[in-house]
C-alpha cells in the first residue's frame, strides 16, 4: 500500500512541475511588443518589410496574441493566436491575414514552442506548415512560419518577425 503510494506521488510530481514550468515560461511572454520583420504572400514570392505590435496576456496555462502587422505604406492587417498548454503539449488556433482559423499543435523545446500548423485554407499548395514562437533574452521575442516552396521542395522562412516588449 505504501508503495503504490509512493509510487503514484513519484508520477504525478512531474506532471505538476511541467505544467508549472510551462505557466511561467507563457508568463514571460505577456505584455505590449512591437518589431519589425519580413513576410513572404508566396513562398516564392520577395519579401515585404512589416512593422508590427502585439499585445499578449497569460492566463495559467494559457496564452493569447493579439497584433497588427503593417507593410507596403497602408497594408495593415490583424494576426491572434490562442495556446494552451498542457503538460508539454501545446494546441490553439491562429488566425493570420487570409483569415481563417488554423489549428496549431506541438511542444516547447527551451525557449522555443514549435508548432504543427493546419492552415484553414490551402497556402503554397497544401495545408501544412511550421511555426516557432521563441522568446530571445528577457525583453525579445520571435515569431517564425516555414512553409515548403512547392517548386523546389525547399523549406522556407515565409514570415520572421523580431518583437521587442515596450
Amino acid at each position: 500500500m505504501i508503495r503504490r503510494l509512493l509510487l503514484a506521488a513519484i508520477l504525478t510530481v512531474p506532471a505538476g512541475t511541467a505544467q508549472a514550468d510551462e505557466q511561467a515560461f507563457l508568463a514571460s511572454l505577456e505584455g505590449d511588443w512591437t518589431g519589425r520583420g519580413s513576410v513572404r504572400l508566396r513562398a516564392d514570392s520577395a519579401p515585404i518589410n512589416v512593422s508590427c505590435s502585439f499585445d499578449t496576456k497569460s492566463a495559467g496555462p494559457a496564452l493569447s496574441m493579439r497584433g497588427r502587422c503593417r507593410g507596403l505604406i497602408l497594408v495593415s492587417r490583424s494576426i491572434s493566436a490562442d495556446l494552451r498548454a498542457d503538460g508539454a503539449n501545446y494546441r490553439g488556433t491562429y488566425v493570420g491575414p487570409k483569415g481563417g482559423h488554423s489549428k496549431l499543435t506541438g511542444t516547447r523545446r527551451g525557449n522555443a514552442v514549435n508548432l504543427a500548423v493546419r492552415w484553414a485554407v490551402a497556402v503554397n499548395g497544401d495545408h501544412h506548415a511550421t511555426m516557432i514562437l521563441r522568446r530571445v533574452g528577457e525583453n525579445g521575442m520571435q515569431l517564425t512560419t516555414i512553409d515548403v516552396d512547392p517548386a523546389s521542395g525547399k523549406r522556407v522562412a515565409t514570415s520572421e518577425i523580431n518583437l521587442r516588449r515596450r
